[in-house]
């Protein structure tokens, strides 16, 4: 394997997810994988739409602080709405094979995050991973997107040679359509239990802190209102993680007392997570939350704090004494019950947990079935 073009959900930014968990793992296993990270494309129509000022993609351009000069990343544009130009797809798929063929690329594997690129496998040809991290079937979104999804879906599960998944629930869903691997998360575990000073911007007393993307799709905006309110008098609320919420939702969880800090580099969201005295998961329960394998389950329990969740995939399987499940009214009272009496660097946090290390490998095996045999 040298050559290897991910079609990602997700920018490639100082916020980490599962693909650059990965990808930056294969690019330290092997010397001579080269890599083209393809980023959703930047949408100026959209951003006019939502008031925001438009940009442009940033074009191909190298990422020196992971593999120097052998990885490297694309972000086109989307110029018009798919419903006015029919033809959007058919024009990102071009772009993706005129920047890989500005990298020497000719005959890469192919490894799709986003289904909306299901025309690039079909019109390449190239050795094809279908990689299912979100079940997007069953996310709230327009009739009209959610038929595309499927149309997308279905080329895949037909053109893909791997199909893989990162949760069993998604093993029970797509195993009915064809043959899936399963490839769960991780967290870097050695790194999130050394230990690390405490973030200047975390308030002073108790906090029961959320880490991740502030989004509807995962977010009970009212229950962290709620959360907020109910233990306002002594604690705080904290929020880190990229923030999609409309403005609305985001005042009222300002009125409510909760802090919105944003997104926090990779290595920094440590401290945040090892200085919290509760760590929270306010996730709404859906078809949709329950296809995932939260990063955070891993990132949790490697920090040892008590966690209080919704009964949301991942935690509410979990074989944990920290973590307590609850919901409604209870979640409130169940955070307040565990902020401790003084906080103390977590211990007892040596137990076994899943290393991202574990998942380069396998996810390496995943890739070399597409190669010839």
């Amino acid at each position: 394997m040298t050559d290897l073009i991910v079609v990602s959900l997700e920018r490639w930014d100082q916020v980490w997810r599962r693909n650059q968990h990965l990808v930056a793992g294969l690019l330290a296993r092997d010397p001579a994988l080269h890599v083209l990270f393809v980023e959703p494309p930047a949408d100026p129509t959209h951003d006019l739409r939502s008031t925001r000022r438009p940009r442009i993609g940033a074009g191909l351009s190298g990422i020196d602080d992971i593999a120097s000069g052998r990885l490297h990343r694309l972000q086109l544009t989307k110029w018009m709405p798919r419903r006015l130009d029919s033809r959007t797809d058919d024009r990102l798929a071009r772009g993706i094979v005129r920047g890989a063929a500005r990298l020497g690329m000719r005959h890469p594997l192919l490894w799709i995050n986003d289904p909306g690129m299901a025309i690039l496998a079909e019109r390449t040809g190239w050795p094809t991973l279908y990689d299912i991290t979100d079940d997007w079937l069953a996310a709230d979104r327009p009739t009209a997107e959610l038929e595309r999804i499927a149309a997308n879906e279905a080329a895949l599960m037909r053109l893909a040679r791997v199909v893989l998944v990162c949760s069993p629930e998604l093993v029970r869903r797509k195993q009915a359509v064809r043959e899936v691997m399963l490839v769960p998360n991780a967290v870097d575990a050695a790194a999130y239990r050394r230990p690390t000073p405490r973030p200047s911007d975390l308030p002073d007393g108790p906090v029961a802190l959320y880490l991740g993307t502030l989004h509807r799709d995962r977010i009970d905006v009212a229950l962290c209102a709620a959360t907020a309110r109910a233990i306002g008098a002594d604690a705080s609320l904290v929020l880190v993680g990229p923030n999609v919420l409309p403005p609305g939702d985001q005042e009222l969880l300002r009125l409510a007392g909760a802090r919105l800090l944003g997104p926090r580099p990779r290595d920094e969201v440590i401290g945040y997570l090892q200085h919290a005295d509760v760590l929270v998961v306010p996730h709404v329960v859906t078809a949709f939350t329950d296809s995932l394998d939260p990063i955070k389950l891993y990132e949790y329990q490697a920090v040892g704090r008590p966690v209080v969740s919704t009964a949301v995939a991942g935690f509410r399987d979990a074989d944990d004494p920290r973590i307590t499940i609850a919901g409604g009214g209870e979640f409130a009272d169940a955070v307040a019950a565990a902020l401790p009496a003084k906080w103390r660097f977590p211990e007892h946090v040596d137990g076994p947990v899943a290393d991202w290390s574990e998942r380069v490998e396998a996810m390496a095996a995943v890739l070399g079935r597409l190669l010839p045999s």
